[in-house]
């Protein structure tokens, strides 16, 4: 089965690139993991305007940054993969760790507006933040790879290889 061209250049823009077509259209769906789960702990805490859990958000995806993987990779690769039975996820490349600076910095940047009493400022970057990775998350398509690709340059032929 050939995956959808448009999936295989929006994964491959956000450095998954050199899977097979075996690889991603097993993986393609599961791909959105960690961005929807990013997404609905986003939510809970702009509704509940805590600064807590955007500010542990922000730490659990700041690892992202410094490893190969985010860790909610894991809760998939050592989890759901199992019962899916489907593989793991490829390394984070480049644009998905500058993914993780941007949420990263977004994140601390709207639980220091719930924490400040700044109601109206956290709950437009908390909303524009959900709107972004609820687009990641439905399409694929993520705005921050995006600019990362157009500033730095995408690499085409780079493969990310190992998994976590």
């Amino acid at each position: 089965m050939t995956v959808n061209p448009t999936v295989r250049s929006r994964l491959g823009a956000q450095s998954f690139c050199g899977l097979d077509d075996k690889t991603l259209t097993e993986l393609a769906a599961w791909m959105r993991w960690t961005y929807t789960l990013g997404t609905l702990v986003t939510l809970i805490g702009v509704v509940l305007t805590s600064p807590a859990v955007l500010w542990v958000l922000a730490a659990i995806t700041s690892v992202g940054i410094f490893v190969l993987f985010h860790p909610f990779d894991l809760l998939y690769n050592y989890g759901m993969r199992y019962l899916t039975h489907t593989g793991p996820f490829p390394n984070s490349g480049p644009q998905r760790h500058f993914v993780f600076v941007v949420a990263t910095v977004w994140l601390i940047a709207t639980g220091w507006a719930f924490y400040v009493g700044a109601d109206i400022v956290g709950i437009t970057l908390g909303v524009l933040l959900i709107l972004v990775g609820g687009l990641a998350s439905t399409t694929n398509f993520c705005i921050p790879s995006f600019l990362y690709n157009s500033v730095v340059g995408r690499r085409k032929n780079h493969a990310v290889k190992g998994v976590v």
